[in-house]
């Protein structure tokens, strides 16, 4: 019994010793990303702020042994069997350097990363799908809410609230937040095919928008390029494209 409570506490003081590198490692960071870019703010997300128990933080260090380059492993809600990873480095050799220290061969991972460094990504893993993605930033001075009965806002077990349209029991439009940054949150949207073309996913988009302003949060929007629905809704609400595009990529380390 005394052994057992002492392996707990044991196991208790590594964790304890995981959190507190980990830390650190995100302080030796943030040089390299810019809080106020739409661009940087979701890996900056992901890199800083996930669950640090979801986490895995791997640093390249240059020759003055500083910080210039960084790899996130993070495990989400969205797909428990593949990763997303997010990274920033200077140059290709970084860049090979982060992945084979980082990732297991043959895992697949999803990639999200600037389009920038799509070609060093694609030079040293097998690429299964991929696209690109805008990202829209929410202009306030354009935002016009929706005002619709319909939209009910719906307590969830990790904290941010959903803003849905139900009929007959069945959701048909909702709108939420993919992750909340200290300065930015991504929402994200779904239309049951049958309820398209009412004007619902603008109406629960514009709830959720609503929502994130009151928390004085900066909503971003992303999306495919090829997708003109939500590119409707983004910019029917006040979105603008910032010009920035994201590479997202299903990928593997040969």
């Amino acid at each position: 019994m005394h052994r057992r409570v002492g392996g707990l506490a044991h196991d208790a003081l590594m964790d304890l010793q995981d959190l507190n590198a980990l830390k650190e490692k995100r302080r030796a960071i943030r040089p390299l990303l810019s809080p106020s870019n739409p661009g940087d703010a979701l890996t900056s997300y992901y890199a800083l702020w996930h669950d640090p128990r979801r986490t895995t933080l791997t640093l390249h260090y240059n020759e003055n042994q500083r910080p210039d380059g960084f790899i996130a492993v993070c495990q989400t809600g969205a797909d428990l069997f593949r990763p997303l990873v997010t990274f920033r480095a200077p140059d290709e050799a970084t860049t090979a350097t982060l992945l084979r220290t980082a990732l297991d061969r043959n895992r697949p991972y999803q990639i999200i990363v600037p389009v920038t460094l799509a070609p060093a990504v694609r030079a040293e893993m097998e690429i299964t799908r991929s696209t690109l993605t805008q990202i829209y930033r929410l202009d306030p001075s354009q935002f016009q809410p929706v005002i619709n009965v319909l939209v009910q806002r719906v307590a969830t077990p990790d904290g941010p609230p959903r803003f849905q349209i139900e009929s007959q029991g069945q959701v048909m439009a909702m709108a939420g937040t993919n992750w909340r940054s200290p300065v930015f949150a991504e929402v994200f949207v779904y239309v049951h095919p049958r309820a398209r073309g009412r004007g619902w996913g603008k109406s629960v988009v514009s709830a959720c928008t609503a929502h994130l302003l009151e928390e004085r949060l900066q909503p971003l929007y992303m999306m495919e390029e090829s997708n003109e629905p939500s590119t409707r809704i983004a910019e029917g609400l006040g979105y603008k494209d910032t010009g920035l595009r994201h590479f997202v990529g299903e990928a593997r380390l040969p």
